[in-house]
């Protein structure tokens, strides 16, 4: 049995008030910038909000941020984490061992694994990634998993060649 649920208008406009705005790091910071220099111009709090769909209060941190930091407080922010392991120079590097093959990188058939690049990229660039990972980095970089097709080891070319010539045609 479902539920309805009644909200009064302010909780639903501070539901969504509260929502994160969507939009890239630029566009946000953009958005911010012009708040900045209405509020420097004079402009009021509700005033700025209206005129840039977000709610009174974030207008207001954006105040305080001016008023202690100036236009810089405004400024966005690196996002926190992990530098990746494997530079940009690498990654060409890695995708153009991948290319070759994995014969000419050393290894008895020309079956790339996880585990097996993960063996290469610590050989090739000291940098050690588990077999798993390897995996949203190959993703990362635009690549995804191929099936082998299954074939014969005994499988002889040149006959099945000659027969689509000659046996085929006399059927």
């Amino acid at each position: 049995m479902s539920q309805v649920v009644v909200l009064s208008q302010e909780r639903f406009y501070g539901i969504i008030y509260s929502m994160r705005t969507k939009g890239s790091a630029e566009a946000l910071e953009m958005r911010r910038m012009i708040g900045g220099k209405l509020l420097q111009e004079g402009k009021g709090i509700r005033e700025v909000s209206r005129l840039l769909g977000v709610s009174p209060s974030t207008v207001f941190r954006w105040k305080q941020g001016l008023e202690t930091n100036g236009l810089e407080a405004l400024r966005a922010k690196p996002h926190p984490g992990r530098a990746p392991k494997l530079g940009a120079a690498q990654k060409k590097g890695l995708e153009g061992i991948l290319l070759k093959g994995a014969k000419a990188a050393g290894f008895a058939t020309d079956l790339w694994t996880l585990e097996r690049i993960a063996l290469v990229i610590e050989r090739e660039f000291g940098v050690r990634y588990h077999p798993r990972y390897v995996w949203h980095l190959l993703t990362a970089m635009g690549w995804s998993a191929q099936k082998p097709e299954r074939r014969a080891r005994e499988r002889d070319e040149a006959a099945i060649a000659a027969w689509r010539r000659e046996g085929w045609t006399k059927r």
